[in-house]
């Protein structure tokens, strides 16, 4: 999964086929915006990784992370290879979601600040 963001405004697009030319790629407000590369350890005093709680046949995840106007977590995803589930969030949210368990699935949480973080699921 390829996430890309623009620096400066903060808009995120989601890249199904990126551009391999040499001085091209997606741009926005005039510059060209940065892939985002999944953290994989919380370093940050708020929590950005993604918990998993597997019960049964479903996946319970949770973003110990505030819900502020301008700190928020954007979206929690569930990517399982060919297919992808999505909840996005806004402020005031409860950072959570629930997804069907896809065993080797990856869950990424998408911090409006921070970036992307994501664990795997096993």
């Amino acid at each position: 999964m390829l996430i890309k963001k623009c620096l400066k405004c903060g808009a995120t697009v989601e890249v199904y086929n990126d551009c391999n030319c040499e001085d091209c790629g997606m741009v926005c407000c005039g510059e060209k915006m940065t892939a985002l590369v999944p953290n994989l350890s919380d370093g940050a005093v708020e929590k950005h990784l993604p918990l998993v709680e597997k019960d049964g046949e479903i996946v319970k995840v949770t973003v110990a992370h505030p819900m502020d106007e301008k700190h928020y977590i954007e979206a929690i995803i569930l990517d399982a290879g060919v297919h992808q589930i999505k909840r996005a969030l806004k402020p005031g949210d409860e950072p959570k979601a629930t997804f069907p368990y896809v065993k080797g699935s990856t869950i990424y949480s998408l911090c409006n600040k921070h970036g992307l973080w994501s664990i795997d699921v096993l």
